[in-house]
């Protein structure tokens, strides 16, 4: 069926989800799946029964017993022949007969119209043989016809559940339960659909995390990878959050619930993946018309058909036939499906990959951009600070670093945790400090085992009159780093810089955009100098440094002026006039929270590769879009023709029922051909 009339029959209407949670789904997206599932367990049925009486209508049909050179002829047996046919249409034609009405009624027709009609021509035509009329009935064909397209509607129907099975996976990662603690600190099993904001739930190793939440106590490894396509377990202790769906490792997690019904990640993917199926883009609004106007040419053909071949003086039978096969040749039903299941496909694949679809037009376009804008912080660097080089003077690297994490230890700054952090991946082991102060504007101190240990800036250095390596700084303060001193009784011990650290991905899209022919800028509210260390790093050619927030949506604009098809890649919070200013918005490090107005792709991780695998994803998706247009369309003007019987002369000439099969195999063909849809 073409791809209104397939929301009509086969699918609950597009927004009717958002009401439902992701825990819900046995009454929201549950319902609507298992409803698709009835409808092709429907027409599968209705095929085999339908099947069964077929035989019998064949054998009984004096074409087919010319054709095989018997002669089963008896009595009455014209009249068996109409019972049985009557009987298969009531059980094998209704669905094309309720369609064609429910079409009808939303003045919409298309294809199950087109189906009815050419089933009550031969039916109303073969009926009249049998009472009035003198000629041959075409109850065989009518038979093999409703058989043929019940087959048709059961395989495609079956591709089309197949197309959205990435959505029904990400429903069925919910558990059913979960384990609630209680004031006493005792667990009960209850649905998860009963949980609240701020109750405690246990998670036990292996268990799927039933709801988003806040650790509060315990630390595991957590699988996040079939939510937001992260491939290396996330570990998680107190204070980080977790994501409903999600996999716990060995470990055993309490957690605060934070976010329930429509609020969970998981129901917010669900919707916003919904809503983009839902949703057409320019392409897909070309097919509906092509497929809209294609139904009045099918009738306009078959109209002509009859009465050229009734003019040329072949027969009302042959006339008939002919109209028919065309008829149901010209059924705009693949043409109606080709954009629809690619779009089913590619958002369930990019929901799957943490890449989700807000707006479907932008997307389609995606494939056009030529010029991708990164913002800096967050994006193609960690937006956090990391160390990057350490000097040491007369201790080791590990004491150095040993002494610098225990004070930084006490410290909330970014530097401190920069320190902390490094301290961390080396696994040092964390002394005891006593006696911990900050200096304001100068840095820390503390006593570290008995050790009276400072780390201060660059100037608190020269106010001391502590010598140190000037070449050693300006070379670190070149290159956009910061420089911090730990010093022990006036004395260096050592030097470390810290800097916001490049992602180690940030390269590599880069070099992936170059080979698409699509230009990386950078785009930064830091100084000159630490933009043009981070843009050396990763061979930009285009860097704008020192940009103000509001700046950044008319620097946007400027590059679009100068012919740029351009893509934002930022936070959604502080860069939101400027992806809304973009030809494709793409919010990148949404993380778990996934309602982000401006953007028209959100990326769930931070990680600039995503951005490639969009554009990706965009040019894979026209590409199939593209190839099952050409497909339907090429169909249609080969078959049209030969269905009319314009090489009749050259013995060529297709039956309904060689019509039907050709129509349904180019459905299953689209449909096919859709699901092969991939990315790198």
């Amino acid at each position: 069926m073409d791809h209104g009339t397939a929301q009509q029959h086969h699918e609950a209407p597009a927004g009717q989800e958002h009401g439902h949670t992701a825990h819900e789904k046995h009454e929201g997206h549950e319902d609507h799946h298992d409803h698709h599932a009835m409808m092709v367990e429907d027409f599968k049925r209705r095929f085999f029964i339908s099947l069964i009486i077929t035989i019998p209508i064949l054998a009984l049909s004096p074409m087919i017993q010319t054709f095989l050179g018997v002669d089963w002829r008896f009595p009455g047996d014209s009249y068996i022949l109409f019972g049985l046919s009557t009987l298969l249409l009531i059980i094998g034609g209704k669905p094309f007969i309720t369609g064609a009405g429910d079409e009808l009624k939303a003045r919409s027709p298309a294809m199950m119209t087109l189906i009815a009609f050419a089933v009550l021509v031969s039916y109303i035509y073969s009926t009249l043989t049998i009472f009035v009329l003198e000629g041959h009935d075409f109850f065989w064909e009518l038979a093999t016809l409703i058989v043929v397209m019940l087959l048709g509607h059961w395989i495609e129907m079956r591709s089309v559940m197949g197309a959205s099975r990435a959505l029904d996976e990400l429903v069925k990662l919910m558990p059913e339960t979960a384990h609630r603690l209680t004031e006493n600190g005792e667990t009960e099993d209850i649905p998860v659909k009963q949980l609240k904001t701020g109750d405690r739930v246990l998670v036990k190793p292996g268990e799927k995390i039933p709801i988003d939440g806040i650790v509060y106590e315990g630390l595991s490894a957590v699988n996040e990878a079939v939510i937001t396509g992260e491939s290396v377990p996330v570990e998680k202790q107190n204070g980080d959050e977790v994501i409903g769906g999600a996999i716990n490792g060995d470990g055993i997690l309490k957690f605060a619930v934070s976010r329930v019904g429509d609020a969970t990640f998981l129901s917010q993917v669900v919707i916003m993946v919904r809503r983009a199926q839902a949703s057409k883009s320019h392409t897909q609004r070309l097919a509906d018309v092509a497929a809209k106007w294609l139904f009045y040419i099918a009738v306009i053909a078959g109209t002509v058909t009859f009465a050229a071949w009734i003019f040329l003086g072949r027969g009302l039978n042959f006339a008939i036939e002919r109209a028919v096969t065309v008829i149901i040749i010209a059924c705009p039903h693949a043409l109606g499906l080709a954009t629809p299941l690619v779009t089913a496909v590619s958002t369930g694949i990019g929901a799957k990959k943490g890449l989700l679809i807000r707006n479907r037009a932008a997307f389609e376009n995606a494939r056009k951009i030529t010029a991708v804008v990164f913002d800096k912080t967050g994006t193609l660097t960690q937006g956090a600070f990391g160390v990057t080089d350490v000097y040491e003077e007369d201790i080791s690297r590990e004491a150095l670093l040993t002494l610098a994490y225990a004070v930084e230890s006490h410290s909330e700054h970014p530097l401190a945790q920069g320190i902390v952090n490094e301290g961390k991946r080396l696994n040092l082991l964390l002394q005891d400090v006593q006696n911990y102060q900050t200096l304001p504007g100068r840095g820390l101190q503390a006593q570290v085992n008995g050790r009276d240990i400072m780390i201060i800036s660059p100037g608190s250095m020269k106010t001391d009159g502590i010598a140190f390596d000037a070449g050693k700084y300006e070379a670190l303060a070149q290159q956009g780093k910061t420089v911090v001193f730990v010093v022990e009784d006036k004395r260096l011990l050592g030097m470390i810089a810290l800097s916001d650290i490049v992602r180690e991905s940030a390269g590599e899209a880069v070099a992936a955009l170059k080979e698409m022919n699509v230009e990386s800028i950078m785009m930064t509210g830091d100084n000159r100098r630490v933009a043009d260390h981070v843009g050396e790093k990763l061979s930009l050619k285009t860097i704008f440094a020192e940009v103000l927030p509001h700046q950044k949506a008319s620097k946007v604009d400027d590059l679009r002026a100068q012919g740029y098809i351009v893509g934002m890649a930022g936070d959604g919070i502080n860069d939101a006039p400027a992806l809304a200013k973009a030809d494709l918005g793409i919010a990148v490090g949404a993380g778990t929270d996934v309602a982000i107005e401006t953007a028209d792709v959100i990326l769930v991780k931070s990680d600039p590769l995503d951005v490639v695998s969009i554009l990706k994803l965009s040019k894979a998706t026209y590409r199939k879009m593209l190839q099952n247009l050409f497909w339907a369309t090429a169909y249609n003007l080969i078959a049209l023709p030969l269905a009319a019987g314009v090489l009749y002369d050259q013995g060529i000439v297709i039956s309904p029922a060689l019509g039907a099969v050709l129509m349904s195999l180019s459905t299953i063909i689209v449909a096919i051909n859709a699901r092969t849809l991939r990315i790198d």
